[in-house]
């Protein structure tokens, strides 16, 4: 009962403290080793943590819920970056690290203070990929945050316990190199082994509760049987294992039969993955009041520890650009081919990579790790501490401004939308197209009618979401959804009192309270409203058919309007000018569809949107935008 209420309490701070730190804008790590820190003062709270219970239990599903959610073809297509990053820079950190440690702490062994920087060398980027959702970051700087807190786990923990060996009874260079290629290259083919394994009993078995669990069961699938394989005593890693194993079931997801199945596991895997991370920061918080005790009673002096411990983290503040800058440009300057392929970007996303570097969950996970007889083990794991709140106060309060400071721009929100409803429109094509090869002349017409309505409504409400801004009326989806919502909420309220009344059997009703469930959750995404953050004109890309090039540049009227409309008494939606004539119409969510309608009459092939801060243009002829 007492393990039952603890773990009950850590649920329940974990998501109050998690609210707060979203309210009052503050980094929700950061707040859980603090108010960790206070309540370990509290005599009921003396909670002593097994460090296998974080390698073991808590870091392989953290580590596949963010490699299952990481582009594969993002990761390809910055594998370089991500790999200079992942490898050399955990491995450059590590030995810097490690010899300003061995300066500064007198008394602690050069393994030892190596073990110390591969604990602190590898960034977390949970917190850098939060602030860059909050306030924008272009897409590529994401994606190579993300690849690297990936592979730099690897990278982290196998140069650890080369160091740990090293500390033990002493390793050649050799072996640790052997040792070093068997634990990369055993990970990464237990970790394809086991995606294939995996991937291949997802695809015969539909069960929803069978896939949810095997999905569940996966990190642990990767990460036992690599750690049991050992060359020259050292087994293969298992987080790389794991990582590969994620990354490839993550690319294969999508194409799985079974959209039930991913749902569930989209929802299963964002709860697991907000509770572990979270715990370990309040966990890790709960270990202060003991760790500082051991580090009061250390040999060294609480001046040389607390000193040491502020050049350790200057140290991981300072290698990083070191690294990032030369790793950018380097490759390019003496490479024509990477140069050719890949130009050199500005200095302003390295310099954001360079202080996207905070510290998170690996670094406490290994710094636990460290072994009880390890001397001075005590100051090594308060060390960490300081990095990873250093890190998390100092550069995640400023990166934000920095960001703005350099006036770098996350991805354009309305291009997005633009490049969703061109995705959208060529789906439904797809699927109008497929109907018409497998519908028969013995099939209702008016199925056949209402099949390709709701497909084509589906790619219409993606157009309408680029149309009118919110501060004028709902488009003909968005009201439909509003209005469908209130019809839902009103079936539902019908179901349950029938539940109450007894008259029907509970498994049916369950069936149809989860249909409706499922059909509110569609409708969720049509009553979002975007805002955006930046009001200018989006950018399109120049190019296109031979119709897009040779489009001419008609002046857009001050107060366009659809005459067509006008005459028929209906609402327009989302206005278009036609390129060839200027005649101004509405799109297909319009009941009267006069842009289609001008097209087929005149065939003109060009029409762009003349909707407030649009530019882009649609070829009929040839579907494409530019």
């Amino acid at each position: 009962m007492e393990f039952i209420g603890v773990l009950l309490a850590i649920v329940i701070v974990v998501c109050a403290v998690s609210a707060l730190g979203k309210r009052i804008n503050v980094s929700a790590p950061l707040l859980l080793v603090v108010v960790g820190a206070l309540a370990s003062y509290i005599p009921a709270m003396n909670i002593e943590l097994n460090p296998e219970i974080i390698l073991v239990a808590v870091l392989p599903p953290l580590l596949f819920a963010a490699a299952f959610q990481t582009s594969l073809v993002d990761f390809r297509s910055n594998k370089r970056s991500i790999g200079l990053l992942s490898v050399g820079y955990v491995i450059f950190t590590a030995l810097g690290v490690g010899l300003i440690a061995y300066w500064v702490f007198p008394g602690i062994s050069l393994a030892a203070a190596i073990a110390l920087g591969a604990v602190v060398a590898p960034p977390d980027a949970v917190a850098a990929t939060a602030i860059a959702h909050r306030v924008g970051l272009p897409r590529q700087v994401v994606s190579i945050l993300e690849g690297e807190s990936l592979v730099n786990d690897a990278t982290a923990l196998v140069t650890l316990k080369a160091a740990l060996a090293a500390t033990a009874g002493g390793i050649s260079v050799w072996e640790t190199g052997v040792q070093f290629l068997w634990a990369a290259g055993g990970g990464v083919l237990i970790g394809v082994i086991m995606a294939i394994i995996l991937t291949q009993i997802r695809i015969r078995v539909r069960n929803v509760a069978i896939n949810t669990s095997m999905s569940l069961a996966a990190p642990f699938l990767a990460y036992l049987p690599a750690e049991e394989l050992h060359v020259l005593e050292m087994p293969a890693s298992g987080v790389l294992a794991v990582v590969v194993c994620g990354l490839l079931m993550g690319f294969k997801s999508p194409a799985m039969p079974g959209g039930a199945s991913r749902m569930s596991q989209r929802s299963n895997w964002t709860t697991v993955q907000f509770l572990l991370e979270n715990s370990v920061f309040l966990i890790i918080g709960l270990q202060a009041k003991t760790i500082i005790q051991e580090v009061q009673k250390d040999d060294l002096g609480l001046d040389t520890i607390w000193w040491g411990c502020l050049a350790v983290l200057v140290a991981v503040l300072v290698l990083r650009p070191i690294w990032v800058f030369p790793a950018t440009y380097l490759p390019r300057w003496l490479i024509p081919a990477v140069r050719r392929n890949d130009p050199s970007p500005g200095w302003q996303s390295p310099a954001i990579i360079s202080w996207a570097g905070m510290r998170g969950v690996v670094t406490l996970a290994a710094a636990l790790t460290l072994p009880i007889e390890l001397p001075h083990r005590a100051v090594l794991i308060l060390a960490a501490l300081v990095v990873v709140g250093g890190t998390l106060a100092l550069q995640g309060f400023t990166l934000p401004p920095l960001v703005r400071a350099l006036k770098v721009r996350g991805p354009d929100r309305r291009e997005d939308l633009l490049s969703e409803a061109a995705v959208m429109q060529r789906a439904t094509a797809a699927g109008v197209s497929r109907l018409r090869e497998i519908s028969t002349d013995d099939d209702p017409p008016e199925v056949l009618a209402m099949l390709k309505r709701r497909t084509q409504e589906r790619g219409l409400a993606a157009w309408e979401r680029l149309g009118r801004p919110g501060t004028e009326a709902m488009t003909p989806s968005q009201r439909y959804a509003q209005l469908r919502q209130e019809m839902l909420i009103a079936e539902r309220d019908e179901v349950l009192s029938l539940r109450r009344s007894g008259e029907y059997p509970h498994e049916v009703l369950g069936e149809v309270l989860e249909r409706l469930d499922v059909e509110e959750s569609m409708l969720e995404s049509a009553l979002e409203d975007p805002e955006f953050d930046d009001p200018t004109e989006p950018t399109v890309s120049e190019g296109g058919c031979e119709h897009l090039q040779a489009a001419q540049d008609l002046p857009v009227p001050e107060d366009p309007v659809c005459q067509d409309c006008i005459d028929e008494n209906t609402t327009p939606v989302h206005l278009r000018m036609c390129l060839s004539c200027g005649k101004v119409a509405c799109c297909d969510s319009s009941v009267g569809r006069h842009a289609d309608k001008h097209y087929r009459l005149s065939g003109h092939p060009v029409m762009r949107s003349v909707e407030t801060g649009e530019s882009w243009r649609w070829c009929y002829p040839d579907e494409l935008l530019g």
